[in-house]
């Protein structure tokens, strides 16, 4: 999950700081407008790995119930 914050928040900062570097703005507008992007970006990207985590969780919970969720619980027999 930090790793998810982390890539959202670079990447948040990057697009940030790149349209207002494109825009030819201030040092200073370029660094606000980066780290607002990066903030909600990595907030962005932490709501969606929870819910992705989510439904992982009731899939595999869902699988458990209803017989292995078409996995086969035996190991292949391999012939030479």
């Amino acid at each position: 999950m930090k790793s998810l914050l982390l890539v959202g928040g670079l990447l948040g900062f990057a697009v940030g700081a790149g349209f207002s570097f494109m825009e030819a703005d201030s040092s200073a507008s370029i660094l606000l407008h980066g780290c607002v992007t990066a903030y909600v970006s990595a907030l962005l990207s932490r709501w969606w790995g929870r819910s992705w985590r989510k439904s992982l969780e009731e899939a595999m919970t869902e699988g458990d119930v209803v017989g292995g969720a078409g996995f086969s619980q035996t190991t292949p027999k391999i012939s030479k």
